[in-house]
C-alpha cells in the first residue's frame, strides 16, 4: 500500500515536468524552484525516518538513503562541473535524490508500482540510468531522420538542417563554420545576445553586408549592456571583440573567432546544421515517469538478456 510520504513525493512529477517544459522552451529555470522540493524530501526523510527507527528496516533504509544523496549528489555535481549538465540538470538529480532516495509503492487495484525494482533499492540511481537509457534514444531518432535524407557523417548522430531564418526561435548551436562542420560552433543564445546588444535582427544581418564593419556599431549598445562601445573600426569584423568585452563574459562560452564564424556564415548561408541541445532535464522527466511505472530499465534489460 501507498504511504502518505510516498503519495507527497509525487508533487515532483508536475514540478520536473514543468521545469523540462520550461527548459526545453527558454532553457531558463528559476533557482526557486528546487528549494520547496529540497525541504520536502528532508522533512519526509525524517518522518521515514521517525516511523522506522527501531525497526529491523531502519538501517537498510538508512544506507539507502545515504547512498542516495552521497552517489546521486556528487555524481550530479560533477557532470556539472565538466560540462556535462546543464545547471537545472544537476539540481533535478540533486532534489531526487533527498526526495525519492529509495523505491515508493503505488498501489491501483491489485498491482504495485513500480513494477521491477532492484535489489540495490536506491531509485534515484534507477531514474538516473533510466535518463541515460531514454537519452540515448534521441541521437538514434536523429541518425535515422538524417539518413533518410542521404546524409552519412558523423553530424547525423548530432542535429539537424534548419533554415536560417527559424534561428531566431531556436535553441541550441551551430554545427558548421564557413570552412566547414565543427562540433564547437556559435551558440543560438550567444547570437541572440549579439544581436540584441547591436540592436538589430538576423534579417538586417543578412540583408546589409555593410554590418560587418565595426565602424556601424552603436555607440550606446542595448541589453546586455550599458556603455558606449569606442572601436576605431578595423582588425574586429562584426565587433565580436567589442562585444564579449562590453558584456564582460564569454556569453555561453563563445570567442570572438567562434562569433565572427557564425555570423560570417549566417550572413551567406540559407540553411545551417544546428545541434538543438536538448536539456538533460526533458530525458530526466521521462526517466522519472518510467521509474516510478515500469522501475528500473537497466535491470529489465539485463534481465531481457539473462546477467541478473
Amino acid at each position: 500500500m501507498s504511504t502518505l510520504p510516498d503519495l507527497l513525493r509525487l508533487v515532483a512529477v508536475p514540478v520536473i515536468g514543468w521545469a523540462a517544459y520550461r527548459d526545453l522552451r527558454t532553457r531558463r529555470v528559476p533557482n526557486a524552484l528546487w528549494g520547496p522540493l529540497t525541504l520536502l524530501g528532508l522533512l519526509l526523510l525524517a518522518w521515514e525516518g521517525l516511523q522506522l527507527a527501531g525497526s529491523p528496516f531502519w538501517r537498510l533504509w538508512a544506507l539507502r538513503v545515504a547512498l542516495s544523496i552521497g552517489i546521486v549528489v556528487p555524481l550530479a555535481y560533477g557532470f556539472w562541473y565538466v560540462g556535462g549538465f546543464g545547471g537545472a540538470d544537476a539540481k533535478a538529480f540533486m532534489v531526487l535524490a533527498v526526495l525519492l532516495p529509495t523505491f515508493p509503492t503505488y498501489q491501483i487495484g491489485t498491482t504495485l508500482f513500480p513494477l521491477v525494482t532492484t535489489d540495490v533499492g536506491i531509485f534515484s540511481l534507477s531514474v538516473l540510468t533510466n535518463t541515460v537509457l531514454v537519452a540515448l534514444g534521441y541521437p538514434l531518432a536523429l541518425a535515422v531522420r538524417n539518413l533518410l535524407r542521404g546524409e552519412l557523417s558523423w553530424v547525423m548522430f548530432l542535429g539537424r538542417p534548419v533554415a536560417v531564418d527559424a534561428l531566431p526561435t531556436l535553441h541550441g548551436s551551430l554545427l558548421e563554420t564557413p570552412t566547414g562542420r565543427t562540433r564547437n560552433g556559435l551558440d543560438l543564445d550567444a547570437l541572440r545576445m549579439y544581436l540584441r546588444w547591436r540592436g538589430i535582427s538576423l534579417a538586417d544581418l543578412r540583408e546589409n553586408p555593410s554590418l560587418r564593419d565595426p565602424a556601424t556599431l552603436p555607440d550606446e549598445p542595448n541589453d546586455p549592456t550599458d556603455g558606449a562601445v569606442v572601436t576605431d573600426g578595423s582588425g574586429d569584423p562584426w565587433g565580436a571583440a567589442a562585444f564579449l568585452e562590453d558584456i564582460d563574459s564569454s556569453a555561453y562560452g563563445t570567442s570572438p573567432e567562434k562569433l565572427r564564424a557564425g555570423l560570417d556564415l549566417l550572413s551567406e548561408a540559407d540553411e545551417v546544421w544546428i545541434t538543438p541541445g536538448i536539456p538533460f532535464i526533458v530525458p530526466t522527466f521521462v526517466g522519472l515517469l518510467v521509474g516510478l511505472t515500469v522501475g528500473d530499465l537497466l535491470y529489465v534489460a539485463l534481465a531481457a538478456v539473462g546477467l541478473v
